[in-house]
């Protein structure tokens, strides 16, 4: 007999896997945040009737391995918290049994007509049912990863009030790849990074693995998040060497029972910067056979490594262009080196030059359109949300439906580097829903976004959708409470790129906060609200990249004095006393050719083009004539106006929450609401203080002057500021 069939050999091997949290099963202590979306509090009533009723047995796969191992683990964690007590682990089906089972573990719900191959190796299927006579909680998939995904969903469906007698959910990733982008770096800091230090203690590795990185992969496989790139993608050679090889293995041992494969940001040069080639050109042999040798290493000792993320020639980095090698070229060295241990190689396509005088929104389609279909068949390339950088609103990227012999992965940014660190409230489903549910025109009307990520447009079946993290070692993981939001729902819109983001707001406020109806209706209202308000106080109009240097806090339109003219505000509002805005139809730079006809055709008229885009388009003289009725200029004030009305609500909004939040989460989010609604007014003040020197015009009737000078605005500095971008 397999020893692990026993139950008490099984809650042995779950020790390692149920260190980090203790199970707290009322509300009696502080709560602060670190539990994220996973809080087994207990249920009361009927639930707890209802919950206790279907799970008081665990029926878990016969010699389990690791991944069902964790599956188990988190049923008796969650059960423990949420009925107060720990299931019993047992061999034989009963009834009221939760039931893990594959097709290899478990023959017999082969009888069940389940359609379990339409779930593909990562899907899963929550039924009430029958097997073998005893009526069951069947948790079925075809792989162990799949039961674990299952195993997330059920208690996030216990929690919330769904009817474990009736349940019946089936679901399946859209996205084959869902990953993180850590920026972190080797000495802890982390590159646009607002939640303290890294949480990978490097010092410690490999020899210490914190317990906090078994509570990272289980938030992570909560949400279906199967990849990790650990390392900032302005990389180090180092992270090359054998020291830190084996620091990444480490972490791989920790996350693989979770689904999640290690990948590694790497420095184009490294093999030359480390002194082992005389170039990295890469088409010299020499070269090749460097990475071919490297990643060989790497696959001994994590056998199931991702692969390699590389940003290239771009923002001063190295890259295949520094030789006058494409970046076709330049990924298919690396896609040769991974390719026989199964590796991918993801290709970014955030590139523009200080020596390219083209708009930087152009340049990527420049540079990519071009090598459609001579990449590599395991190389992806990474493309922004939007054309220039993760800006408060853009315009989807034109190399959506541009490249369809390319897999293209969508890169969006949780941390919010330009939307107010963590200490503002931007809930961004919406504008992640916004690009992806946009149409890109190609090859026909209906193609959006969305389906160029999941493949269904082109037939791509690689598919990948990256988050850049902002996750550290606040308490909170994200640096505020509602910051983690963006984490769960990034993890969610990869698994479903057409899901709605008021759907899973509610799911997260569920579980975050309140089951109660009505206190979780009020927070998603904010959260719905919260992203609009943000970009009125700071990129009305579709103004964009509006941000003070070097830190991106605070405002700063009127910087123009830096090295590099793409880097300026003043090159994006090319605001004068004529009007304002950027021109980017055919009378300009013309940045619209690069859209389908059709998208163009709308854009190319600022009388068809939406407020929210209208300055990204056009240069307007300051009295064109708005919607509204007003005067582009009135509009503009006007918008800056509701942004901070917009903050001021958010706080009213959470006050009036008080008494159905935990008193130190409903303090900790107040507080930074307060300096959000403070800064709203800074942004606002400083911004139509600018402008108005530019233009020359007076303030609306109604609006109010801003309280200080110009140049007290220009002033103001903020060294404290954390995420830093590192030298080039």
């Amino acid at each position: 007999m397999n020893r692990m069939n026993k139950p008490q050999t099984i809650l042995r091997a779950l020790a390692p896997l149920m260190v980090a949290l203790p199970l707290n099963p009322a509300w009696g202590f502080e709560e602060d945040g670190y539990e994220l979306w996973l809080r087994y509090r207990a249920l009361e009533g009927a639930q707890r009737t209802r919950v206790l009723a279907h799970a008081k047995v665990i029926v878990a796969p016969a010699g389990p391995s690791l991944t069902a191992l964790a599956a188990v683990a988190e049923l008796h964690r969650g059960l423990s918290g949420l009925v107060g007590r720990p299931p019993e682990l047992a061999r034989e089906i009963r009834k009221g049994a939760i039931v893990l089972a594959t097709p290899a573990s478990l023959p017999a719900i082969a009888k069940l007509d389940l359609d379990l191959a339409s779930l593909g190796q990562e899907g899963y299927l929550l039924r009430a049912t029958k097997v073998r006579g005893h009526a069951v909680t069947l948790v079925a998939a075809n792989s162990d990863v799949g039961l674990l995904y299952g195993t997330f969903a059920l208690l996030a469906a216990m929690r919330t009030g769904v009817d474990l007698a009736k349940i019946d959910v089936r679901s399946a990733p859209k996205v084959a790849l869902r990953m993180l982008n850590h920026w972190d770096n080797l000495d802890r800091t982390i590159e646009r990074g607002y939640a303290g230090e890294s949480i990978w203690e490097w010092h410690h590795l490999p020899d210490v693995k914190d317990a906090r990185y078994v509570d990272y992969a289980r938030a992570n496989a909560s949400i279906g998040i199967n990849g990790t790139v650990l390392n900032n993608v302005n990389s180090k050679a180092e992270m090359m060497t054998a020291p830190w090889i084996a620091k990444a293995a480490a972490l791989a041992d920790v996350f693989r029972p979770y689904g999640i494969r290690v990948y590694l940001s790497v420095r184009w040069s490294a093999p030359m910067e480390l002194k082992q080639t005389a170039t990295a050109d890469p088409l010299d042999p020499a070269v090749r056979k460097w990475w071919k040798d490297k990643a060989a290493e790497i696959y001994k000792v994590i056998p199931d490594f991702g692969g390699f993320l590389v940003k290239a020639n771009s923002e001063g980095q190295p890259g295949p262009q520094d030789y006058k090698r494409s970046h076709a070229e330049g990924a298919n060295l690396l896609a040769e080196a991974v390719a026989p241990h199964g590796g991918l190689v993801f290709w970014r396509a955030f590139v523009y030059s200080q020596f390219d005088e083209e708009d930087r929104a152009k340049q990527a389609y420049t540079e990519f359109v071009p090598l459609d279909g001579t990449f590599a068949k395991n190389v992806i390339v990474q493309v922004k949300n939007g054309p220039i950088d993760f800006q408060p609103r853009e315009p989807f990227h034109p190399l959506f439906g541009a490249m369809p012999k390319t897999p293209l992965a969508m890169e969006f940014q949780i941390t919010k580097e330009y939307l107010g660190f963590a200490t503002h409230l931007a809930y961004l489903g919406p504008m992640y829903e916004e690009v992806l549910q946009a149409d890109t025109g190609r090859p026909r009307k209906g193609s959006t976004v969305a389906k160029v990520i999941d493949g269904s447009l082109d037939g791509n079946k690689l598919t990948a959708m990256a988050g850049v993290a902002n996750i550290g070692s606040s308490r909170t993981w994200s640096g505020s409470h509602f910051d983690a939001a963006n984490w769960y729902m990034f993890g969610r819109l990869a698994w479903d790129p057409h899901a709605s983001s008021r759907d899973i707001a509610r799911d997260w406020a569920a579980l975050t906060f309140s089951t109660d109806r009505k206190s979780t209706e009020a927070i998603v209202e904010m959260m719905m609200r919260s992203r609009e308000a943000v970009v009125d106080y700071m990129n009305p109009l579709g103004l964009h990249h509006l941000m003070d240097t070097g830190h991106h806090y605070g405002p700063g339109p009127w910087v123009s004095e830096l090295r590099r003219p793409e880097w300026n505000p003043t090159y994006y509002h090319q605001a004068d006393r004529k009007g304002i805005g950027f021109d980017r139809t055919p009378k300009g730079s013309n940045a619209l050719e690069q859209y389908a006809p059709d998208v163009a055709r709308q854009w190319a008229d600022p009388k068809t083009t939406s407020d929210q885009f209208l300055l990204w388009f056009h240069h307007l003289p300051w009295d064109f004539r708005m919607p509204s009725g007003r005067s582009l200029w009135d509009e503009l004030i006007a918008r800056y106006d509701r942004g901070v009305a917009g903050a001021g609500d958010l706080r009213k909004r959470w006050d009036r929450l008080k008494n159905v939040i935990d008193p130190r989460r409903h303090r900790e989010v107040r507080e930074f609401l307060l300096i959000q609604e403070q800064e709203a007014k800074w942004w606002r003040d400083a911004s139509v203080a600018y402008f108005r020197s530019v233009s020359g015009l007076p303030l609306p009737k109604g609006h109010a002057a801003p309280p200080l000078t110009l140049e007290q605005y220009k002033s103001r500095r903020t060294p404290w500021a954390p995420g830093r971008a590192q030298p080039y």
